[in-house]
Order: structure tokens, then sequence, then C-alpha cells
């Protein structure tokens, strides 16, 4: 009998280990967003862009982020587009404290235009750098991304563009770890860094708005946005040798976006 028990015990083990990963409850969050666009072009198919952007975040009440880029394009046809760009970034943390990103990206997009409809597919490869503290979270200090987005734009108005999109972010490298749960005391034994080779879907966003032409060089952008992130989150202290929460966070967030581009 007893070797049964522990037979049974050895055998729930990891059905254990992977209880103790816990869901945290769904935050949901509001704000807005302002951006501003200088558009130059260079060429009838390569132009460059200058942007920035400031977000709000706990309900309009703060600013949580903002943001300074520039984005060269080159457009082969109506058809290919492709895009090469950076961002610096200043992120405002749980503990207040503002911490640096920098963001370096590139993008392909394929058109396709049937009568006053335009519909593309973007594929974006971003490689963002942070600074993180490895012993007491294992964060990848250089996190790679690919946002897949598809959209679709109605052109049949004179100075309207309603536009729609969907897009899907998945991550390529998180961290990656194995352990074991003592049943009697409850805490994680045995843990093991695995590395930065976990790959999968953190984010689905969805938008719908609209593009308003005022005249030949100035545009306002006005759309409202939906965000669903799920992100993992690892624990450890002894100088990372000790795991001590696995959880993944949950965090819904909306948010209407304003933007001006002035094209010159």
């Amino acid at each position: 009998m007893r070797r049964i028990l522990l037979i049974a015990i050895v055998t729930a083990l990891p059905l254990l280990s992977s209880a103790q990963v816990t869901t945290n409850p769904l935050n949901t969050e509001f704000g807005a967003r302002m951006e501003l666009t200088l558009d130059k072009y260079l060429t009838d198919a390569l132009h460059l862009q200058l942007e920035g952007e400031a977000r709000t975040t706990h309900n309009f009440t703060d600013i949580g982020r903002y943001d300074a880029g520039l984005c060269l394009t080159y457009r082969l046809n109506q058809y290919f587009k492709f895009d090469l760009g950076y961002k610096f970034i200043e992120k405002k943390g749980l503990s207040g404290k503002w911490k640096m990103r920098h963001r370096v990206y590139a993008d392909t997009e394929a058109a396709l235009h049937t009568g006053n409809w335009d519909f593309s597919l973007r594929e974006r490869l971003q490689l963002t750098h942070k600074d993180v503290n490895a012993i007491e979270k294992q964060t990848t200090p250089n996190s790679l991304t690919l946002k897949s987005r598809l959209q679709a734009v109605y052109n049949g108005f004179l100075q309207w563009k309603p536009y729609a999109y969907i897009e899907l972010r998945n991550v390529f490298n998180d961290p990656a770890c194995s352990f074991t749960l003592n049943a009697v005391t409850q805490s994680f034994d045995g843990y093991e860094f695995l590395g930065y080779n976990h790959a999968y879907l953190n984010r689905i966003r969805g938008s719908i708005g609209s593009e308003w032409k005022l005249d030949r060089h100035n545009s306002l952008d006005i759309h409202f946005l939906t965000d669903y992130c799920r992100e993992k989150e690892i624990e450890t202290a002894g100088n990372g040798t000790t795991l001590k929460a696995l959880y993944w966070d949950q965090t819904f967030y909306g948010a209407l976006c304003v933007g001006y581009k002035f094209s010159f």
C-alpha cells in the first residue's frame, strides 16, 4: 500500500507543479494616446518619418509612456512596402520609476486593392532592449517579437478613410525554466533556468477608426484601440538560483487615440 501511495505522489508532482503556475485576475485599464508624425517625401517611393507619442495609464490619471522615433519607408510598387525604424522609449514601471528602452524594427507589407477597398498584411519583426534585474525576475533583456497585422481601409469617401485591423504579437525568447514542487513545504525545488527560448502568442490587438484628410499637408487619425495581453513572470531569489513564483499576468487595455500628421 505504501509503495502504491509513493508511486501516486511521484506521478502527481508534475501536475502539482503546473497547478502552482497561477494566472492573475484580469486587470482592466483605459487611457489615451497622442501621436505626432512629420512625413518628409525624399522621392516618390522613399520617405522619412519623425514620430512621437505619449500615453496615459491608470484610467487617464497618469502619463505612463512616451517615445520618439525615426522610420524610413520604401514603396516598391502599389503592392509592396518596406519600413526600417528605431524608437527611444521611456516607460513608467509599477514602482513609479521611469525605465529606458531602445527598439529597432523592420516591416514588410503586402497590399491588395479592389474597388474602394484596400486590404493589407504587415509583418513587423522588432527587437527591444531594456535594463532588467535578472536576480529578482528572469526577464529577457532583448525581447524579439513578431507582429502580424491584417487591415482593411475603405476609400469611398472624399476626406475620410475608415479602417479596422487586428494584430497578433508573438514573442520568441521569453525565459524558460524547470522545477518540481515540494509537497511538504509547498515550495519549488530543483529550479533550473533553461534560457530565453519560450515562444508564445502574448497579445491580441484590435482597432477601428478613420483618417481625416484636412488638406494636402495635414491629416488627423482618430481610432479606438483594444489590447489583450498575457505575459509570463518568473520571480527568483538567491542570485537567481531559487524560484519564488511563476505566474501569468493578463491585462485588457482600451485607448482613445488621436494622431496628427504633417506631410511635405
